[in-house]
């Protein structure tokens, strides 16, 4: 008895080293996996907030004003490119990058990334940041609709109703954006949600073809950027936008690359930071800490950029707030129906079987009279 317990303690102490590299819990190249769960969420959501409110600020200040509209594929295109340097070089550093997913589908992740991140930028040039940060909020909706049609899957009570509180408040939004701000147009509205369309493909697409080849985030990333990159060289070069853009940029060079390349670092290690912030707490913290980010990015847009403010961007905020923790708590209770309602369904379904079962007694007796 004693040999036998001493074997399995062995075995158990073997597997638990073998799996300890596998639980590395790393932010770039800084590994936290010796800290404790609590100091490892404060030094993930500490970098969060600081990467992603520098990358909303550097956003605005690049693209808001109208001389950015002729040249913003370019700004897009150094972008793309920092990003994919970045990737190359964690790569170097930790692990090479050995690409699993063909080139078909990349081909496909890069046109709908070039799609999302160009509108996305382009959308600043018509409308204030706070309204296309709260547009980006709510993709919930084509992502449902992407992924009913993409991957055939059902969706429960919450979503449904998350969906219909992030409408309208989406609307109400957009509404008090049409009304105060002197720069709404439209279009802005148009491409912005084009860039939503894409980013709820892109969101399926990823997902199939990461559990279908087992691809790492950085591989994913890379070989996404380095084709968009190819993509938008074909683009920028014939069309004369990449010597405009050039040109553009030259007035004030090193401020102007240093802003993008400032923006391309703090949104890719955000990125980065929001991806282990999941791993170490689940997918409901991380929502928690990036709608507080995004909260504080509105509220300092609003202090940093002078723009008007009325009540109802707060409210209808507060709405789109709800639908996004509704959605969450939703994969976690994906068959939740208020008692309520169910009472409802419940008493229409047995007043249709009753009404159901007399009709058909009646149609019964009436076939046996005639």
């Amino acid at each position: 008895m004693t040999s036998s317990k001493d074997t399995i303690i062995k075995v158990e102490a073997s597997d638990i080293s073998k799996d300890s590299p596998r639980n590395e819990i790393n932010i770039l190249c800084f590994d936290i996996t010796p800290y404790s769960q609590l100091v490892q969420f404060l030094f993930c959501s500490a970098f969060v907030f600081v990467c992603y409110l520098a990358y909303g600020y550097y956003l605005e200040l690049i693209f808001s004003g109208a001389e950015v509209k002729p040249v913003s594929l370019y700004i897009t295109l150094i972008q793309f490119l920092i990003t994919m340097m970045l990737s190359f070089v964690e790569s170097l550093i930790r692990n090479p990058i050995k690409r699993k997913v063909p080139l078909r589908t990349y081909a496909i992740l890069a046109a709908l990334t070039l799609g999302t991140m160009s509108l996305s930028n382009l959308a600043l040039s018509y409308l204030n940041y706070p309204t296309q940060l709260i547009f980006k909020s709510c993709k919930l909706i084509p992502v449902m609709i992407g992924s009913i049609i993409i991957l055939g899957k059902r969706y429960g009570f919450l979503d449904y109703l998350a969906a219909i509180i992030m409408c309208i408040g989406l609307t109400m939004f957009t509404l008090a954006d049409s009304k105060t701000s002197p720069n709404f147009d439209v279009v802005g509205v148009l491409v912005i949600s084009l860039a939503l369309l894409c980013d709820a493909i892109i969101g399926n697409v990823q997902e199939k073809a990461m559990k279908q080849f087992h691809a790492s985030n950085n591989e994913v990333v890379f070989y996404s950027y380095a084709i968009a990159c190819g993509y938008l060289l074909v683009i920028t070069g014939p069309s004369g936008i990449f010597v405009n853009g050039f040109a553009y940029c030259s007035e004030n060079a090193v401020t102007m690359y240093m802003n993008i390349f400032l923006l391309s670092v703090s949104g890719y290690m955000g990125l980065q930071a929001v991806l282990t912030l999941v791993r170490i707490c689940g997918a409901t913290v991380a929502v928690t800490v990036t709608t507080m980010r995004k909260a504080f990015s509105i509220i300092i847009s609003f202090l940093l950029f002078s723009k008007p403010f009325v009540f109802q961007y707060a409210w209808s905020g507060m709405l789109v707030a709800l639908a996004i923790y509704l959605n969450h708590y939703s994969k976690k209770h994906p068959h939740y129906v208020p008692m309520p309602l169910l009472m409802c369904w419940r008493y229409l379904q047995s007043f249709y079987q009753s009404e159901y079962r007399y009709l058909r007694m009646k149609s019964k007796i009436y076939a046996d009279t005639v």
